[in-house]
């Protein structure tokens, strides 16, 4: 989301415009960091869904239109029948509002697909009262009572099938894909509290541990498909301390910061240091889990920066050239697994962006020009 406008006291006041991916999506005013006023909302091709007044981000006074410029409701005084709408132009949520919020009769919808999400009650903007939940296959998930946003009181099925029941938002809560079973754990004041497992859709263990507020909190697991990938503490989803494993062999052990290795030492398939880190800042060599050398080059604040290499996993050069901010960023070539070069130039943002020329496998020039996006835009020199 990017932002252009007025700011006072470190925040949005005044007039401004709002864009999602290049697309303007609101233009108005604001007050204290919210619309607040008179204002304008767009979907991501331009068209006018709203029209009126904002009392603190909330719709007020004004209009609403569907995407084919038809009047969809009303609202007078946040009170009224409404239609929310995601930026992409499908319907969010249908119902009632009361003083600006969802309150009584609605309905939200899942983005992307369309599919009914929830039925059911809501007040102060919130699902509160009975209501019902379902999946993208049009299942029933849960049905039962919300008290704030929170699951409370009710039971959770697997299509059909009763699969937990929750008593003053407590219980031992199971989500399923399809039928198979993606979660289980202790369930408290509404979330996911406690011990839990999380499972990929083949039913390997993806995670073990502690949560909070539905959040990894605490002493935890990861896998991948079933192998040990780290094991340590974590802080509202993110690793802050513990060990990670490259075919269940230590590869790093050490801090993190956002997940980021930060403080600590990295080891070879064989168990021995290779590098250490501090305050992320480090030359480093990570392995693929045959062992094979998979990156070698320098980090800088947590991520990969300056000159590194890249490999493939049986041991042939893919990448060497230049990273900052953890992305390809600068000059750099790319090579085929035979080792005959597939292109040379620059990049940005992690793709090809500026000059480069690219390569058959048999070391042919295809094309020399301008990338944008890693997409070819210009040529000066193009193999037909």
């Amino acid at each position: 989301m990017l932002f252009e406008g007025e700011y006072s006291n470190g925040e949005r006041n005044g007039k401004g415009k709002e864009y999602f991916y290049g697309k303007l999506i609101f233009e108005g005013e604001y007050a204290h960091g919210k619309r607040n006023g008179k204002g304008k909302e767009y979907d991501k091709n331009g068209n006018l869904i709203f029209e009126g007044e904002f009392l603190y981000w909330n719709k007020w006074d004004g209009k609403e239109y569907d995407h084919n410029g038809n009047l969809s409701y009303k609202l007078k005084k946040g009170h009224g029948k409404v239609k929310e709408y995601y930026h992409i132009g499908m319907l969010l949520f249908e119902g009632e509002y009361l003083n600006g919020k969802r309150h009584g009769k609605g309905g939200e919808y899942i983005e992307y697909v369309g599919n009914l999400e929830y039925e059911g009650e809501y007040s102060n903007g919130e699902r509160n009262g009975k209501g019902k939940e379902y999946d993208y296959f049009d299942e029933l998930m849960f049905e039962g009572e919300y008290l704030n946003g929170k699951k409370w009181k009710g039971k959770g099925y697997n299509g059909k099938e009763i699969v937990y029941e929750l008593e003053k938002g407590k219980g031992l809560f199971k989500k399923y894909y399809l039928d198979r079973l993606i979660f289980e754990g202790d369930f408290l004041n509404g979330e996911i509290n406690g011990k839990g497992k999380e499972y990929f859709q083949n039913g390997k263990l993806e995670y073990e541990g502690e949560y909070l507020n539905g959040k990894r909190n605490g002493r935890g697991k990861e896998y991948d498909y079933g192998k040990l990938i780290f094991e340590g503490d974590f802080l509202y989803d993110h690793k802050i301390k513990g060990k990670t494993y490259v075919n269940e062999k230590l590869e790093f052990e050490g801090e993190f910061l956002y997940d980021n290795k930060w403080n600590g030492k990295g080891y070879d398939y064989n168990g021995n240091i290779i590098y250490e880190l501090k305050n992320g800042n480090g030359k480093v060599k990570e392995y693929f889990s045959n062992s094979i050398l998979r990156f070698e080059g320098e980090y800088l604040n947590g991520k990969k920066n300056g000159k590194v290499k890249e490999y493939y996993p049986f041991g042939m050069l893919l990448f060497e050239g230049e990273y900052s901010n953890g992305k390809r960023n600068g000059k750099g070539k790319e090579y085929y697994s035979n080792c005959i070069l597939e292109y040379e130039g620059e990049y940005s943002n992690g793709k090809r962006n500026g000059k480069g020329k690219e390569y058959s496998s048999e070391g042919i020039l295809l094309f020399e020009g301008e990338y944008i996006n890693g997409e070819k835009v210009a040529s000066d020199k193009i193999q037909e």
